[in-house]
């Protein structure tokens, strides 16, 4: 894959894994990964969904995903493999080449998995924002 194409889809992943609310970029493993958070008011407990690095050369997002769901997930696209330095079990490592709808399903089912998991009052915060950002609070 060229540079610039590399350069592309890093850049289209990011905005996906952004646009989600709550969201953030982090650095804590050096500049070469980008880790995506989420967190409530406080940062400093967020939680990662998502890790965006350059694998020998390839692009690799790391993202969570049901157990159940990893499996078959990985026989049906050979840009999915167990998740690279992670649990297996619980993450899978992405590569380009899958419909780019797809993958945005997968980063917000990371997403969600995550979200799910916080404390209750930050899942209501979440929640507020994502109502005040879609325009449907009054």
């Amino acid at each position: 894959m060229a540079e610039a194409d590399k350069q592309s889809v890093e850049l289209a992943w990011a905005e996906l894994c952004l646009q989600l609310p709550c969201s953030y970029v982090d650095h804590p493993f050096g500049p070469d990964s980008t880790v995506f958070k989420v967190a409530g008011p406080d940062r400093s407990r967020g939680r990662m969904f998502a890790l965006l690095l350059n694998l020998h050369g390839e692009t690799v997002l790391n993202l969570k995903c049901e157990p159940a769901l990893a499996d078959q997930q990985r026989s049906e696209h050979p840009q999915i493999t167990p998740g690279y330095h992670m649990n297996k079990k619980h993450w899978n490592s992405v590569r380009p080449g899958l419909d780019p709808h797809y993958v945005r399903e997968l980063i917000e089912d990371s997403y969600d998995l995550v979200v799910e998991g916080l404390p209750r009052r930050d899942q209501e915060h979440i929640r507020l924002q994502t109502k005040i950002a879609d325009g449907s609070i009054d």
